[in-house]
């Protein structure tokens, strides 16, 4: 039997995380010591390292929780369900589909196929991101209306959010991340974090429409090493480049990073990470130390 600490080092998890996957889902059900202790038993363990292993790849917290309760998976504490319970990857128009019709079901086995279907990073670069492109298309050819596209974005917005706030911050110096002022496009910049976090980076996800002030305070406040900007369109370069100029006023040291569609438009000693998420978020950890 293990106690919730323990429970926490050997499945990765943080106590407060598992206390929330038995309160909210039911995952396990620890047995108490006579002064009121959670102890976990291997069974516990098995089952809380299987669904840490789902979230890890893109699912929901929900879905992962309902795969293992169902399974009851006997395997090793570091071995993800097989993969052949996972769904098929759909294809890049089905969030388009699920849209159009303001399917919620349908949106939500979209999304639950695809973050299943393989490695996180993969996920995002191979299917998230062309199939958010063609709902972008879509829309610009008059196929998907304004809500159906807001409607899709905020569904992907609410999964990632899921999936990095399920990931412990890893140690060493903070680095900040999101948007210039008057920048929105938060998918890109939040499935990034996620991607750093997984690298073990300690990751503030400060999100979209950040003015050049703010983002001066908080890599003063929090003594940040780096920070990296999107510039998703060529309408960020001007407010990105006022940003970087704010940031090193204050914190002339700080490595800034670059990513989105237009990150080399940027110039000045800005770095690009370039355009595939696992790659950037590897390149940056490395340079960070």
């Amino acid at each position: 039997m293990f106690t919730v600490k323990r429970a926490a080092e050997l499945t990765g998890l943080t106590p407060d995380t598992l206390r929330v996957w038995e309160r909210r889902y039911g995952v396990v059900a620890p047995e108490r010591s006579p002064g009121g202790y959670r102890l976990y038993d291997d069974r516990s363990l098995r089952r809380l390292a299987a669904m840490k292993s789902l979230v890890d790849s893109g699912w929901s917290v929900r879905a992962a929780a309902d795969h293992v309760l169902e399974e009851d998976t006997d395997a090793g504490p570091a071995d993800p369900p097989a993969a052949s319970s996972s769904p098929a990857v759909p294809d890049l128009g089905a969030l388009s589909a699920a849209g159009q019709d303001f399917d919620v079901d349908a949106l939500t086995a979209a999304l639950d196929a695809g973050f299943a279907s393989g490695e996180f990073e993969r996920v995002v670069d191979a299917w998230l991101m062309p199939s958010l492109e063609r709902l972008g298309a879509d829309w610009r050819d008059g196929r998907v209306t304004v809500a159906a596209e807001h409607f899709v974005s905020a569904a992907v917005q609410a999964r990632l959010a899921s999936i990095y706030e399920s990931l412990v911050p890893g140690g060493g110096t903070p680095v900040v991340v999101g948007l210039a002022r008057g920048s929105r496009h938060e998918l890109g910049v939040l499935a990034f974090s996620i991607a750093a976090r997984r690298e073990g980076l300690d990751v503030v996800y400060v999100g979209g429409d950040l003015p050049p002030a703010e983002w001066a305070t908080t890599v003063r406040v929090r003594q940040a090493r780096a920070i990296v900007i999107g510039v998703p369109s060529a309408e960020d370069v001007p407010a990105v480049r006022e940003t970087v100029q704010a940031v090193r006023r204050e914190s002339p040291e700080v490595q800034v990073w670059l990513g989105g569609g237009h990150q080399g438009a940027v110039g000045g000693q800005s770095r690009a990470l370039g355009h595939f998420i696992g790659d950037a978020a590897a390149t940056l950890a490395d340079a960070i130390g």
